[in-house]
C-alpha cells in the first residue's frame, strides 16, 4: 500500500497534459483561439511547475516530504476546479482556464518530483530502483488511460475533465495521507546557506554527469508530448477520428512505453554498467524510430515504427531516474530531483509549440530534428557517465553512485 500511494501521486501528475491532449482540438473550437495559444494550455502547467519545483524540493529537504505533498495535491485540485468552472460559466473562459492551469502546475511542482526523492528516502538498494521502476510505470499507466479517460469524460461535455482532476487529487491524498509514514529524524534543517553550499558541491563533483541525466529526461519528455501533439491533431484534420478511438489510440504507444518501463525498473537493481547502457541503447531507438517515421503516414506502419521509440522512452526513464535519486544524500535529495522534475517540465512546456511551428514547417524536418536531438542526447550520456568501482572511504555514502567515477 506504500508502493501504491506512492505511485498515485505521480500517476496525478500526468493526468495534467495527458488527459487534456485529445481533446485540445475540440477546446480550440469552442474557445475560438489559435493553434499557439491552445498549445499554451499545455505548455503554462509545465512552466509553472518547473518555477515551482526547486522551491518546493528545497522545503521538502528542510521540512517533510508529505508537508508539501498534500498542499500540492490540493491546490493541484483546486486549480481544476477553478478551469471547469470558468468555461462552464465563465465569459473570459480561456483567460481563467490558464489561470487554473498555473495553478495546477504549482501543485504539481510538489507532486512526483517529491514522490521520487520519498522513494530514496524509504527504499535503499535494489529495492529503491524497482519501486521508481514502478512509480515511473504509474507515471506512464497514467499517459496511457488519461487520453481514454479524457476522451470518455469529454463525450458529456468538453470542459468535464478538468472537474476529474479534483477526484483523483482527493484519492491521492488519503492514500497519502494513511498509508506513507515517514521516517522520523530528530536532525535539525540545516542553515539555508549550509544548504546552499551542500548543493554546491554535490554539483561540482557530480554536475558533469547530472547535466547528461537532467538533458535526457527532458528530451523525452520534450518528443513524447510533442509526438503526442502532432499525432492529437492529425488523427482529427487528415483521420477524422475522434472521441473514444483517438484517446485508444494515443494510449498505444504509451501502453509499450509503460510496459518496457516497469520491466527495465524491476530489473537494473544497482546495476550501473547495465543502466547506461540502456539509457544509450533507448536513445538510438528513439533516434532510429524518429528517423523512420519520415517515411510512414498511413497509421498502422506509422505506429508500428513508434511503438520502438515508445520503448527507448520506457528503458531510459527508470535508469536516469534511479541515478538521480540515488545521485545524493537524503538531505539535499529533494532539491536535486526536484530540478530534475523542472526540466521534465520544461521539455513537456516547449513541445507542443515548439511541434507547432515544426508542423507547419515541414514533416519531415520535424522527425529528423527530433532524431537528432535523442542521437545528441546519447553522446552525451555516452561521453559524461562512466561508471567504475569505489575507490576511498570518503566516498561510502548512503547514495546509489557511491561507485560511479565521473568524467
Amino acid at each position: 500500500m506504500i508502493i501504491f500511494a506512492i505511485g498515485s501521486i505521480p500517476l496525478i501528475l500526468v493526468l495534467g497534459n495527458s488527459m487534456l491532449i485529445p481533446i485540445l482540438p475540440k477546446m480550440k473550437t469552442e474557445l475560438g483561439v489559435s493553434q499557439f495559444k491552445i498549445s499554451l494550455i499545455i505548455s503554462v502547467f509545465s512552466i509553472a511547475a518547473a518555477l515551482a519545483i526547486p522551491i518546493l524540493g528545497y522545503l521538502s529537504d528542510r521540512f517533510s516530504r508529505k508537508a508539501i505533498i498534500i498542499p500540492a495535491l490540493i491546490l493541484y485540485g483546486a486549480g481544476g476546479l477553478l478551469a471547469g468552472v470558468a468555461a462552464a460559466w465563465f465569459d473570459n473562459a480561456y483567460t481563467w482556464i490558464l489561470a487554473g492551469r498555473i495553478m495546477q502546475g504549482i501543485g504539481a511542482a510538489g507532486t512526483a518530483p517529491i514522490a521520487m526523492a520519498l522513494t530514496g528516502d524509504l527504499f535503499k538498494g535494489g529495492e529503491q530502483s524497482k519501486v521508481l521502476g514502478l512509480v515511473e510505470a504509474s507515471n506512464g499507466f497514467g499517459k496511457v488511460i488519461s487520453p481514454i479517460i479524457g476522451s470518455l469524460v469529454a463525450l458529456l461535455f468538453w470542459y468535464a475533465a478538468f472537474f476529474v482532476f479534483p477526484v483523483f487529487c482527493l484519492i491521492s491524498i488519503l492514500l497519502t495521507i494513511f498509508f506513507i509514514k515517514e521516517k522520523k529524524t530528530k536532525k535539525e534543517p540545516p542553515p539555508v546557506g549550509k544548504y546552499v553550499k551542500g548543493l554546491a558541491s554535490v554539483f561540482k563533483t557530480e554536475g558533469r554527469w547530472l547535466f547528461a541525466a537532467y538533458l535526457t529526461g527532458a528530451v523525452c519528455l520534450f518528443t513524447l508530448f510533442g509526438i503526442l501533439f502532432y499525432i492529437s491533431d492529425i488523427l482529427e484534420k487528415d483521420h477524422q477520428i475522434d472521441g473514444l478511438l483517438k484517446g485508444g489510440i494515443l494510449a498505444i504507444p504509451l501502453l509499450f512505453m509503460t510496459t518496457a518501463s516497469y520491466i527495465t525498473g524491476s530489473k537494473i537493481g544497482k546495476k550501473m554498467r547495465l543502466m547506461k547502457t540502456l539509457i544509450i541503447l533507448g536513445l538510438l531507438l528513439m533516434t532510429i524510430s524518429f528517423s523512420v517515421l519520415v517515411f510512414f503516414e498511413k497509421l498502422v506502419p506509422f505506429f508500428s515504427v513508434l511503438v520502438i521509440s515508445s520503448i527507448g522512452t520506457g528503458l531510459v526513464l527508470p535508469c536516469i531516474n534511479s541515478f538521480i535519486t540515488g545521485s545524493v544524500p537524503s538531505d539535499r535529495r529533494g532539491f536535486v530531483t526536484s530540478l530534475y522534475g523542472s526540466v521534465r517540465f520544461l521539455g513537456v512546456a516547449i513541445g507542443p509549440p515548439v511541434y507547432t511551428a515544426l508542423m507547419a514547417w515541414s514533416r519531415t524536418g520535424m522527425f529528423l530534428t527530433t532524431a537528432g536531438l535523442t542521437l545528441i542526447a546519447a553522446l552525451l550520456c555516452l561521453i559524461l557517465i562512466r561508471v567504475g568501482k569505489k575507490k576511498t572511504s570518503k566516498e561510502k555514502s548512503d547514495t546509489l553512485f557511491e561507485k560511479i567515477q565521473l568524467t
